[in-house]
């Protein structure tokens, strides 16, 4: 397939596309010799080469369409050791910055590239290949969703990104990435969440099951600190929503009757009474307030109940 034929409506994008780095940038990404790059005035020279390049790290800046937000300074650590020990093994991606010339937007390998500067490399591998914004996005979104240590809410950003952004149906989406459209629409759903509780979840303090029964509830906040404090399961944050939805039975509005009866007891007895009748089992209570026991022992007496 050509760089300028890859589109959404390629065929059988998933399986293509669900294989890594090297199945979208073929041999060129594991066969290829390294070679210097052209200089910043003459970027032209390498903008449609299949080889691997080495860049300086300071010509490159991620891409607007970067799903991952937060990186793992110790993970990034262990990359840079590793980097100056063996070098950097697997190639980054880029393309032409076509604001900026002589620069490069980043589309795959960002841990690479911040390991690289941590390690203080002066160049990295590069791969560069003219790809427009939608297959940028695409790629980006599938090599991070590939490593499988993506947030849920960078994943469902990254899927609302290329829907909002480049056109897809949730049906397209899911196709070309090999997910089930429910899965799709579920991870999305997330992104209707409080400000508070997605960072809780871009920080991977919740996961996506324990804060799905929190969508919509009015209590969201409120119930993530107490997953978090509590340790509670997904199972367990079910349960606890469940309870704080259940509502107390309505009280039905009381009628003139029922209204005469109370005026009557306290005028009559000179106690408060409360009737709570339900009019459709024709059941009720009667509940009288007492001060004292001479009230009670009047009210028994009038009810036939005292034995004096």
């Amino acid at each position: 397939m050509s760089d300028t034929n890859k589109s959404k409506s390629s065929a059988k994008p998933a399986k293509g596309l669900g294989r890594g780095l090297s199945s979208l940038l073929g041999d060129a990404a594991t066969t290829a010799t390294l070679a210097p790059t052209a200089s910043p005035s003459a970027p032209a020279a390498v903008a449609h080469a299949n080889d691997i390049r080495l860049v300086p790290v300071e010509w490159i800046n991620p891409g607007p369409w970067q799903p991952r937000r937060i990186f793992d300074r110790t993970s990034l650590d262990e990359l840079a050791a590793s980097m100056q020990a063996n070098g950097v093994v697997q190639p980054i991606l880029v393309r032409p910055n076509p604001d900026k010339a002589g620069r490069y937007q980043l589309i795959a390998g960002e841990r690479r590239w911040r390991a690289a500067q941590i390690a203080q490399l002066h160049d990295i591998p590069t791969i560069i290949r003219d790809f427009d914004d939608k297959q940028a996005a695409e790629i980006s979104l599938i090599e991070n969703i590939q490593r499988s240590d993506l947030s849920a809410i960078e994943e469902a950003a990254g899927y609302r990104v290329l829907i909002d952004n480049h056109g897809y149906t949730q049906d397209e989406l899911a196709n070309l990435l090999g997910k089930s459209r429910p899965h799709l629409s579920n991870m999305m759903r997330l992104l209707a969440l409080p400000d508070d509780v997605q960072q809780a979840l871009l920080e991977k303090k919740l996961t996506a099951g324990q804060v799905r029964p929190l969508i919509g509830h009015d209590k969201a906040s409120e119930i993530a600190k107490q997953i978090i404090a509590e340790g509670l399961s997904a199972r367990d944050v079910e349960k606890l929503v469940r309870t704080a939805d259940k509502k107390p039975a309505a009280t039905s509005e009381k009628t003139s009757d029922i209204k005469a009866l109370e005026k009557k007891s306290q005028d009559v007895l000179g106690l408060k009474m409360a009737v709570n009748w339900d009019e459709a089992s024709e059941k009720g209570v009667v509940k009288f307030q007492i001060s004292n026991f001479d009230q009670l022992d009047m009210l028994l007496a009038k009810l036939g109940l005292n034995d004096s």
